[in-house]
């Protein structure tokens, strides 16, 4: 099949007025069994085949799933894939045991991992739709493997050091191990095929980076952050694959400025906290900005009845139009399906598409 070009294709999108949510988990839970589904690449991969077919975008966007990368780390460490969600580090791990998750290169055990990549091997070598591989982010995922990473990442903001406290001895060596992690992944889904990557920063905001120690010229959001990020982005710039960067958290408008001017995305993915139009006054206009519909909140009527989505969408619209940004309109993070309010999700994604 004809392949799209990857050249200017989120810019040509924008340019398209292209509207999209990140919904493959809606598409997913109107499948028969989406339990099985998860563990079957080919089929996993057809869900993300009709979720782009079904929203008219050639991006294939995979499920925002920010368990993997832990599951496949801990997989290394033989914690069973069971027990994977809830396991935090104690103590910090040893350098040699921080080594050999840094060198280990063995496509992973877990049938959920694998299928994953495998879903962006069916996009890459069986559609025409443009694959995009999906990955948590360094630091978010370093925040997964402690239970309480908040006060050592502030105190290495005022100065301290590992060689001076244990719990930051533990988040800078998880720190370590989760970005070998996310280059493992990235790796595997280019080798599947993948030319995107949405890296998933959400964990990046202000409550685990302090805006006071940001104002007083701590580094700490370029040492926590940026940098392992930029490894990320160094691989697949070798590799010609677009980076998308999201970050639904809250944020500093200098923060949102860092991850455009350092990281130097394709699109840069944003919350509904924001306001586009004037984050496009220090993003590039060779970057896409996408987003930022309140899509947590389509579940409820009362948080976000459909008149407000509309409403919404086209002040969006309007204003992203205004200020001549290349904007793509879609959903703050990715939709998930909740039983109990699907119909009213799905409505609200409708009005977000097809609102003027």
């Amino acid at each position: 099949m004809r392949a799209v070009r990857s050249e200017t294709i989120f810019l040509d999108l924008a340019a398209r007025g292209l509207r999209m949510p990140i919904g493959t988990d809606l598409v997913l839970h109107e499948q028969t069994d989406p339990t099985a589904i998860l563990l079957d690449g080919a089929r996993l991969g057809r869900v993300v085949e009709a979720a782009a077919r079904k929203y008219r975008t050639p991006l294939a966007f995979p499920l925002m799933d920010l368990k993997l990368e832990k599951v496949d780390l801990l997989t290394l460490l033989r914690v069973p894939e069971s027990d994977a969600d809830q396991y935090h580090f104690k103590e910090p791990p040893s350098e040699e045991t921080v080594a050999g998750i840094c060198a280990a290169s063995a496509p992973s055990s877990s049938p959920r991992v694998r299928a994953n990549y495998d879903a962006v091997r069916y996009i890459a070598h069986s559609t025409d739709l443009f694959p995009v591989g999906m990955v948590i982010g360094p630091f978010s995922l370093m925040t997964k493997l402690v239970a309480d990473p908040i006060a050592p990442v502030a105190m290495a903001g005022a100065g301290a050091t590992a060689e001076d406290d244990a719990d930051i001895r533990l988040v800078e060596r998880c720190l370590r191990m989760a970005t070998a992690a996310v280059l493992r992944s990235v790796r595997a889904q280019i080798q599947a095929g993948a030319r995107a990557m949405i890296v998933c920063e959400p964990a990046a905001n202000t409550v685990y980076i302090s805006p006071r120690q940001m104002r007083s010229g701590s580094d700490i959001l370029a040492r926590f952050v940026l940098e392992p990020n930029q490894r990320v982005r160094a691989l697949m710039r070798e590799h010609g694959v677009d980076l998308i960067f999201h970050d639904c958290g809250e944020l500093l408008t200098e923060m949102v400025a860092q991850f455009a001017r350092e990281l130097q995305p394709a699109m840069i993915s944003l919350g509904s906290s924001r306001k586009l139009w004037e984050d496009a006054a220090v993003v590039p206009k060779d970057i896409v900005l996408f987003g930022n519909l309140p899509t947590k909140t389509f579940y409820s009527d009362a948080a976000m009845p459909v008149e407000e989505v509309v409403r919404r969408a086209i002040e969006l619209k309007t204003r992203m139009g205004a200020c001549g940004h290349p904007h793509i309109l879609g959903s703050e993070c990715d939709v998930l399906h909740v039983p109990d309010a699907a119909k009213t999700i799905r409505a609200k994604v409708d009005a977000m598409l097809f609102a003027e």
